[in-house]
Formats: structure tokens, C-alpha cells, sequence
């Protein structure tokens, strides 16, 4: 006997797919759209049918950001697109610094980053990176204490337009962009001090908040990661 059950065509699965992203306002996460696709339907296939109605021609463009989706403007019109506008708030030189160490140590305790930055951190300042979204907790070391760990999310990614962590500059291509004194190296445990450049603000040891107030760590001291999530 024949089956007459109505079929999603892949092509309206397409649209459907297309839709989703194109209506959200942060990147749809692969799993969200995975939600709506049929039995034995693959994202991958939706998603290269998708990008390829994008072509060149096209001013924006379908990306991958992290393990998230969405449509962006393409980089050789986004310059024309452009407004400049003075911004409402500025990231110290502590919250930069601590935002570098946290993208190419992760995951990184807080202790970790003290000792690579040589001086403490504030509460405050990781407070400013958790609510720019740019960094969350990824699981707690599986060591004495059990200290917590952080790393970036695919809000840094697509703030700052990366496809992935893979794809933050490299040692040459931050000294050629001015970011990196001569002899600082990432990956030296005390070289990250010297990875921003002095037009970003100084420090003289000691960050710019108060480390009285309670931080993420003592709000929430039984946080446990997701499966998965703890790497170390």
C-alpha cells in the first residue's frame, strides 16, 4: 500500500531553516534548528542548499559561528555600511587583558589568570566580561578546590567576527597589528601582560574595581558543568 503522508520537500525545509535564522536576532544554534528538521533529514545539507542562494553576487551571507548559524553582512560592503558613533562604554585595560588570556588560555581558572597577568582581578571586571556575553563557565577543574574554569562563548566569536577560536590571530600577526611588544609571547606564562599596547590605559598592579563584592565563584559555589563541558 502507498504512502500518502504529506513529505517536507527539502526545499521547504530550506525555507523553514532560512526563516528561523533570518527572524532571530542572536545566531540560532545547530541544535535549535536540528529541532525542526524531519527523521533522517541532515542540517549540513539544509545549510550548504541554504548558503549557495547566497552567492557573491549577494550582499549578505549565510555563517557558522561557533555552533551557531546566522546571516551577516559580507566583508568587502561592510565598510560602507559603517557608523560611527561614540561608544557608551570602554573595557579597561584589566578587562582586555583578562578577555585575551581567557580566548587563548581557555579554559582558564581565575588563579591562572592572576598569575599570568601578575596582578588580581576584580569581581567587577569579570562581571563587565559576563555581561558584554563574551565569556561563561565552562565546568570546574577536577583538582583541590574544584576551581572554576572560563572560556568564550559565540557571542565573542561574532562580536569580534571569528568562525571559531581556531581562527584568533596568531604571535605574527598580533605584532604586525601593533598588539604585541617585542618578546612578549602568548604563550609565556608572564608575557600576556605585554600583549595590548599602553594607548589602551594603564595599570599599576592593581585593577580598577574593588574585589569586595562577590564574584561569580562565591554567587554560585555549587555550580557543576554540563556534560561535556569540563576539560580538565
Amino acid at each position: 500500500m502507498a504512502d500518502n503522508t504529506p513529505r517536507t520537500s527539502s526545499i521547504q525545509i530550506g525555507r523553514i531553516i532560512e526563516a528561523l535564522i533570518f527572524s532571530s536576532a542572536e545566531p540560532v544554534s545547530t541544535r535549535t534548528l536540528e529541532k525542526h528538521l524531519p527523521e533522517g533529514v541532515v542540517l549540513d545539507d539544509i545549510m550548504k542548499g541554504i548558503a549557495g542562494r547566497y552567492g557573491e553576487d549577494s550582499g549578505i551571507e549565510l555563517r557558522q559561528i561557533g555552533t551557531a548559524w546566522a546571516f551577516r553582512t559580507r566583508a568587502d560592503i561592510a565598510s560602507l555600511l559603517m557608523i560611527e558613533k561614540v561608544a557608551e562604554r570602554t573595557l579597561s585595560r584589566a578587562a582586555l587583558e583578562t578577555m585575551a588570556i581567557i580566548a587563548y588560555h581557555q579554559p582558564v581558572t581565575r588563579s591562572e589568570i592572576e598569575e599570568i597577568r601578575g596582578v588580581s582581578i576584580s569581581s567587577g571586571t569579570m562581571d563587565m566580561l559576563l555581561e558584554q556575553g563574551w565569556i561563561k563557565p565552562r565546568g570546574r577543574r577536577r583538582t583541590p578546590g574544584k576551581p572554576l574554569t572560563w572560556g568564550t562563548t559565540d557571542g565573542f566569536l561574532d562580536h569580534f567576527g571569528l568562525d571559531d577560536i581556531a581562527s584568533l590571530p596568531g604571535l605574527d600577526e598580533l605584532k604586525q597589528a601593533g598588539l604585541l611588544r617585542s618578546g612578549a609571547s602568548i604563550s609565556d606564562r608572564n608575557g600576556l601582560g605585554g600583549l595590548l599596547d599602553s594607548n589602551f590605559g594603564d595599570d599599576d598592579g592593581v585593577d580598577e574595581d574593588s574585589d569586595d563584592e562577590p564574584g561569580f565563584e562565591e554567587r554560585f559555589p555549587d555550580f557543576e558543568p554540563a556534560d561535556g563541558d569540563d576539560e580538565g
